[in-house]
């Protein structure tokens, strides 16, 4: 093993030191509340709004035609008309680009009207049960307020049934949008402040004089302070996975090596951020209280985990983009509920691999050799 070798890995068992030595209690700080306020303000609401939908008429006829005026009509829908097999309703579930599909079959005001019932298709993707139910019901709520409307003063029973079908995650359990979540959040904020900390406490403790007067290359030091928890990360990876499958009977449907791939990548996403924080920050004090207010708030609120995203105004939704943790969860999502492959995420991927290379490249370069 050459001498560079040797001493990375010494660097690195140093770093493992530190963290396996630290057992204080990680301090959460709270934001500024005009700026809480502001965010949650637009962000905290249980509305689902502007909702891409899939309508497949295969009726077109007036009874259809009223029906998906109805729906235009409402702020909660953004509606795109296909003629669509089953096949590709269930591809355009796939890349994502809706999160609803109403189907009208071919004798749709034929069945109203001789049969006095007429069923009305809507599939749902319920990776995200809390939108499913809540689009289902909009959708529900549309068509009887229709139903009223056309015949509510005559006394003809006539129904128009939807027949809901929920996608990926029939049961509506939590745990699909719950486990992608707190994938992304705890990795970001373990990632993020850990390595935020790290350089600065050695600035701190006056063994960063030493580490500069090394023949050490200021990459490697970089370096072997982010080892470390890219290791125990994989390992809390590994942990949620266990809990996901055996706890809360959540199974990975797609690869699980894609998984341990993706989370790589963001484990890495998230220790540049941190690095690049580490080498602005002058305290530790400052580093944490960066890393939290900003990890914790735009995780929280911007990666689609607890709010809707299409809910906030235009400005926001463009900055939810910045936020790393809104593609994993996605990239996760996909993975695990929907059991696709790369294909169905390559995009997601080639932004936090273009984020990781932004925030390697301006720590490399703002990391200072010297002290004064």
């Amino acid at each position: 093993m050459s001498t560079a070798s040797q001493q990375f890995l010494t660097f690195v068992r140093k770093e493992f030191a530190h963290v396996l030595r630290d057992r204080k209690t990680l301090l959460i700080l709270f934001g500024l509340p005009v700026v809480q306020i502001i965010i949650f303000g637009f962000a905290l609401t249980n509305e689902v709004k502007n909702s891409r939908i899939l309508i497949v008429d295969n009726a077109r006829d007036e009874i259809s035609a009223e029906i998906i005026s109805k729906l235009e009509a409402s702020r909660y829908f953004d509606l795109e008309r296909g003629q669509h097999t089953n096949q590709q309703i269930g591809q355009v579930f796939k890349e994502g680009k809706i999160k609803l599909a109403v189907v009208f079959p071919a004798d749709f005001s034929g069945a109203l009207l001789h049969f006095n019932y007429a069923p009305l298709q809507v599939i749902a993707d319920a990776s995200d049960p809390n939108s499913a139910n809540t689009l289902t019901n909009y959708l529900a709520n549309i068509v009887s307020d229709y139903q009223l409307e056309k015949f509510g003063g005559q006394k003809i029973p006539l129904q128009i049934g939807t027949e809901v079908r929920m996608l990926y995650n029939p049961q509506l359990k939590g745990a699909h949008n719950f486990v992608p979540g707190v994938m992304a959040l705890v990795l970001m904020l373990v990632c993020v402040m850990m390595t935020a900390v790290s350089i600065v406490r050695e600035k701190e403790l006056g063994t960063m004089e030493i580490l500069l007067v090394s023949p050490f290359r200021p990459e490697l030091v970089i370096l072997s302070k982010a080892v470390p928890y890219l290791i125990l990360s994989l390992v809390n990876v590994t942990s949620i996975l266990l809990l996901s499958v055996f706890v809360l009977d959540l199974p990975v449907k797609g690869s699980l090596f894609l998984l341990f791939a993706e989370s790589t990548l963001f484990i890495i996403t998230c220790l540049s951020l941190g690095l690049f924080i580490s080498v602005r920050a002058q305290t530790q004090q400052t580093a944490m209280l960066i890393s939290l207010m900003g990890m914790l708030l735009p995780t929280l609120l911007f990666s689609g985990f607890m709010f809707p995203i299409e809910n906030m105004p235009k400005i926001l939704q463009y900055f939810s983009n910045a936020v790393p943790a809104k593609w994993y969860y996605i990239i996760v999502k996909a993975i695990m509920i929907k059991g696709l492959g790369f294909p169905a995420i390559w995009r997601e991927t080639l932004i936090l691999l273009g984020i990781t290379i932004f925030f390697l490249t301006v720590t490399l370069k703002n990391f200072k050799i010297r002290l004064t």
